[in-house]
């Protein structure tokens, strides 16, 4: 399994639909993509929050010194840095025109392809079917683990990652479906709520992450009552 993927690489490769190009949860995708980003700053220390609760969730500051290790990440530090904001606005900055970004990486790295076609010889359409799937199949494992299983996330970065999928909406349109019932639900909403287990939530660290997946939650809930109203 690669460990030089970012979380919120992971997060939109498991989203993609191989078949249409499509990611599940598409109108509420760049606050999901921004929180992915944000809660990876937050594992590796270099933001924190207020932890109150509040309308557009809590405020978020920048934390340690020196470059981080890649350019969406640095982006995103810079944001926040900028001025002090809440959780929510920051989401949207960041995660504006992510997709596009995180699809091109993904094809640089060989996970996915970019097919060009046409639907019924007229209309064009791109596909982006997986390449090298054995990293997804691991993070698919780990997830079933959880969810169907009922394991404690092997990481706060696998917890993180239920977490925002939860969040996102897109857990039960995952394809190959996960076997979905009233207590998958109910251990996706635990670790969307910031439940990541004894060890996960023992650190600061791990805390403030789960506090900004909850946000992410929040707002894309809020998004799409109004998208649908």
């Amino acid at each position: 399994m690669r460990d030089d993927m970012l979380l919120v690489e992971d997060l939109t490769m498991l989203l993609l639909d191989d078949e249409t190009g499509t990611p599940s949860a598409a109108g509420t995708l760049p606050y999901t993509l921004g929180g992915a980003v944000l809660v990876e700053l937050a594992l590796l220390g270099r933001v924190t929050s207020d932890g109150k609760a509040a309308l557009n969730g809590p405020k978020v500051f920048t934390d340690g010194d020196g470059p981080l290790p890649d350019p969406v990440l640095q982006d995103a530090y810079d944001k926040v840095a900028e001025r002090t904001r809440r959780v929510q606005p920051l989401l949207l900055d960041i995660g504006a025109g992510l997709l596009n970004t995180m699809v091109d990486r993904l094809v640089e790295r060989g996970q996915i392809r970019r097919e060009k076609k046409k639907v019924l010889g007229l209309f064009p359409a791109t596909r982006l079917p997986a390449v090298d799937t054995g990293h997804e199949a691991e993070l698919r494992r780990k997830i079933r683990a959880v969810l169907e299983e009922g394991a404690e996330p092997d990481s706060a970065r696998t917890a993180a990652l239920i977490a925002l999928l939860s969040a996102s909406g897109a857990l039960p349109s995952l394809r190959p479906p996960i076997n979905w019932s009233g207590t998958v639900y109910k251990r996706a909403k635990a670790l969307e709520e910031g439940n990541w287990g004894a060890e996960a939530v023992s650190t600061v660290v791990a805390r403030t992450a789960a506090g900004i997946a909850a946000s992410t939650a929040a707002v894309t809930v809020a998004v799409t009552v109004a998208t649908t109203n």
